[in-house]
């Protein structure tokens, strides 16, 4: 199941803020939603070691914004690879299109780096793609169609962007090129991968 109900409340009960707005109100209600949900946050240190790893198998999904099929699949072919599994993974989330928008800056959420890509605001190499999931190669070009670039949630983005090492970004021709791949510790995703690969594993 694909995520798509009220943001806050998905991160509250995930632990993580998947939007500004949700990292504000999880300043104030750092706990899950619900009337019991500072006791669940309080019981959260006793959890099982399968629903430790199904919270972050959760988490990762949320991140990305993608199906169970979809990450399942993505799992199969790292840990059909050759070299670490983790690496792997992160590495065939983070080449995804709407990924690459997100972390660039050119979008404030996973949500709305995949509107842009879906209403065809994103191209690579010059050419429109509106696949979220498409495959960015080392050297691509990712960049904002012309008459898109000074949309206000990319400048809203680009104002408050910290791009990754792995991305050479150019914010005033709203363009990006993935230089590398990038290794876990590089990415600010908010999980254990371990309890991932263990989830997927079983």
């Amino acid at each position: 199941m694909k995520y798509t109900g009220p943001k806050v409340k998905l991160s509250r009960r995930l632990g993580i803020p998947l939007t500004p707005k949700a990292a504000q109100v999880m300043e104030r209600h750092p706990y899950p939603p619900g009337q019991h949900g500072q006791a669940q946050g309080a019981r959260a240190s006793r959890m099982s070691n399968y629903k430790q790893q199904l919270l972050e198998k959760q988490r990762l999904k949320a991140q990305y914004n993608i199906h169970e099929r979809q990450m399942r699949n993505y799992f199969e072919r790292a840990s059909s690879k050759k070299g670490n599994t983790i690496d792997n993974l992160i590495q065939m989330l983070e080449t995804r299109l709407d990924a690459v928008v997100l972390r660039s800056g050119l979008a404030p959420t996973i949500y709305a780096a995949r509107q842009l890509v879906n209403h065809g605001h994103i191209q690579v190499n010059g050419r429109r793609v509106n696949v979220p999931g498409y495959t960015v190669a080392i050297g691509d070009t990712v960049s904002v169609k012309e008459k898109s670039r000074n949309l206000p949630v990319i400048e809203e983005a680009l104002d408050a962007a910290a791009p990754p090492q792995y991305l050479n970004v150019n914010p005033e021709e709203r363009t990006v090129q993935l230089g590398y791949l990038p290794r876990r510790e590089e990415v600010p995703v908010i999980c254990d991968m371990i309890q991932v690969i263990e989830f997927y594993s079983r």
